[in-house]
């Protein structure tokens, strides 16, 4: 595994996603992707899910200070009174006495940044938590965070895939000393269909899957998230340390963002994206 170093700690370069997986799909797929070499678990409150993921990390054998365990908080927890209680409840779901990293899920205009950036801060105070950060924000609100904040924010989770062009957002985060991780990496299997794709992935020897992973974290400052069922899938998705994108083929996947190739932008939630 590799790590990308960030506001004086480092993350893993892979993530395993958990967004949509049951409880029992949890406990068959996070010891398997543990033992496969993943080092970095994702989840979040409203995917109902953080007890299968604590589970699952327990029933790996892998020590938990070697597991790095990202979750967020949902927006109907972002009030001072909610908020420090419902990671309360994420603490003991996930078996854990501290989180490695917690993100605003996503942005909520009903109870002011100013406030929401703070109690994360506190939670960092207190050592509940490790690293801070948020998630589906534009470069604004991105910016407006890190003006408000006094422990560093590293990431901003966001959709990122071969037909979206996150290049703006990528270069604030940049500016700011963040990363951003990327979500919904294979843009739900559009990318398995695509030529250009296929074409790199057997001139490499190697899955698509793999590609478009590799071309995530070769790019600086960029984490992936991973996310399969399949156990066949687990060992593949984690071998892509061992290759590289030529400038070229980075250039082509790039090549392949189109507008309104926007996967995930609920009403109500997304802001006024980049």
């Amino acid at each position: 595994m590799q790590y990308v170093a960030v506001g004086g700690g480092r993350i893993p370069a892979l993530g395993f996603g958990s967004y949509g997986m049951s409880t029992e799909e949890m406990l068959r797929m996070i010891p398997h992707a543990l033992r496969a070499g993943f080092r970095h678990v994702d989840t979040a409150q409203v995917y109902g899910n953080e007890e299968g993921v604590g589970a699952g990390i327990e029933a790996s054998g892998v020590p938990r200070s070697e597991v790095f365990i990202t979750t967020k908080v949902w927006v109907a927890n972002y009030a001072k009174s909610r908020f420090a209680a419902s990671v309360d409840e994420s603490l003991r779901k996930l078996r854990t006495d501290y989180i490695d990293l917690l993100l605003l899920h996503w942005p909520f205009d009903g109870v002011p940044l100013a406030e929401q950036i703070g109690t994360l801060n506190e939670l960092v105070d207190v050592g509940k938590v490790r690293q801070i950060g948020v998630s589906n924000f534009n470069l604004a609100l991105m910016r407006q965070s890190v003006n408000l904040t006094r422990h560093p924010l590293v990431t901003n989770q966001v959709e990122y895939h071969p037909y979206l062009n996150q290049s703006t957002l990528i270069a604030g985060a940049r500016e700011a000393g963040m990363t951003v991780t990327a979500y919904c990496a294979m843009a739900v299997g559009r990318v398995f269909a695509e030529p250009l794709l296929q074409e790199i992935a057997r001139r490499h020897q190697k899955s698509v899957s793999q590609v478009v992973l590799r071309w995530l974290i070769q790019q600086d400052g960029v984490i992936a998230l991973s996310r399969t069922v399949q156990e066949s899938r687990v060992a593949q998705n984690v071998e892509i340390f061992n290759f590289e994108l030529t400038n070229e083929e980075m250039a082509a996947v790039h090549s392949l963002a189109a507008p309104r190739s926007r996967i995930v932008s609920p009403p109500g939630l997304a802001p006024a994206w980049d």
